[in-house]
């Protein structure tokens, strides 16, 4: 079993895949495609953070390639049509680093409400400005979640605790959790938040979802944050209606152009603005965060490996059975029409192969079954189960 790990992901995860008998190989940057390429020759298992791009023309160029780890929240820089086409597992860490995100958000909403970032700029350069002007509590002001999913709400729940009042926005239905309060529209939400913060998830119909037309409807004076995806913020009009004084403060995490690694030059038109807060794609970067989810998504890459497990794949059905010591398994991924079980058990009847277990489960256009079987079996049997025209992947574990 070979991994290649990409972006610095943390060290645990090499750890868990190595004792589970695996050559890991690491990379401290985010490749080009063409360095991907070559670098996933022989590559079982793949991880990356948010930065490497794994599209379909390079999925093309890996055919041993079993499983991808996203060992972030998103999957957008995946293409996952092209990797359920191959068989191909993707997993994330949907939670592992929300608290991180939440706890960046409150310092940086009572940071700019208090406006620490000029007050300790004019301390660097010498001069002592002792005065409460444009200096706020948190308390009693409105926060504005665009994107209630699981930081939103978490979120929500501490901004509370504050003091605060929280109205929220979200296209899906979604619980409002303690006092807050759900708007009917983002410009409902516009309309009433002192605070805006953007939670959004990294589809393409977000892309440039806030602009000079939102940006026009919040309130003066109110201060704007984004830590979910660069592309969604048009950062040529923030910059604008911050030089402008239409808005008092902003913190922004993510770029629609970010460095590829470490030391490389930040260009952005938001550099040098009073009030802003800028910071680089660190919303999730904590030791705790970053811990729990290289194990997580190493855990998950592991079992898929050795087990077959896809539970909480992001593109596969969600399917598990405990290792099974001294057996095989076979896991077989195919189209999801009606028959293939029939199919997959006449197949192993034909060649007088006995099941001793067995799990199935469907998920859009694709099926999953796992099956434990006696430990000889004809090898001609996968064969068999590799030609039937459904298949997409078949492979024997143990």
């Amino acid at each position: 079993m070979r991994a290649l790990l990409l972006e610095n992901v943390h060290r645990d995860a090499a750890t868990i895949l190595k004792t589970a008998g695996a050559e890991v190989e690491t990379i401290d940057r985010a490749p080009d495609d063409r360095a991907l390429v070559a670098a996933l020759a022989g590559v079982e298992l793949l991880g990356i953070r948010s930065k490497t791009e794994v599209t379909e023309a390079v999925l093309d160029e890996a055919p041993d390639l079993l499983a991808i780890g996203a060992f972030c929240i998103g999957t957008n820089q995946v293409d996952l049509g092209a990797a359920s086409e191959r068989g191909i597992a993707v997993f994330n860490a949907p939670f592992s680093n929300t608290r991180s995100v939440v706890e960046l958000a409150l310092a940086e909403i009572i940071a700019l409400t208090r406006r620490l970032i000029p007050k300790n700029t004019g301390m660097h350069a010498g001069v002592w400005d002792k005065s409460a002007e444009a200096a706020h509590e948190v308390r009693g002001r409105r926060l504005g979640i665009v994107g209630y999913g699981n930081i939103g709400a978490q979120l929500s729940v501490l901004a509370e605790a504050l003091g605060m009042s929280v109205y929220f926005y979200d296209t899906a239905d979604k619980l409002a959790l303690g006092n807050a309060r759900r708007c009917d529209s983002l410009d409902d939400l516009l309309a009433v938040a002192d605070v805006v913060t953007l939670h959004v998830d990294g589809r393409a119909g977000n892309s440039g979802m806030f602009g000079a037309k939102q940006f026009a409807r919040m309130r003066p004076g109110s201060l704007f944050l984004n830590l979910s995806r660069g592309f969604v913020v048009d950062h040529v009009e923030l910059r604008a209606r911050i030089q402008s004084g239409d808005l008092a403060g902003a913190a922004i995490d993510v770029f629609p152009h970010e460095p590829a690694g470490r030391g490389d030059e930040f260009r952005s038109e938001l550099r040098d603005l009073p009030n802003v807060i800028l910071t680089p794609h660190i919303a999730g970067s904590t030791e705790e965060a970053q811990q729990d989810i290289g194990r997580y998504v190493a855990g998950k890459l592991r079992d898929y490996h050795l087990d077959g497990g896809t539970s909480m794949s992001v593109n596969l059905p969600h399917l598990s059975l405990p290792p099974r010591p001294g057996g095989r398994r076979i896991a077989h991924l195919h189209r999801n029409v009606p028959g293939v079980l029939a199919k997959i058990n006449s197949t192993l009847a034909e060649h007088k192969v006995n099941i001793d277990g067995q799990l199935l489960d469907t998920r859009g256009e694709y099926g999953y079954a796992l099956t434990d079987i006696a430990v000889d079996y004809p090898a001609a049997v996968l064969g068999s189960l590799a030609a039937m025209p459904e298949t997409v992947r078949v492979r024997l574990l143990g």
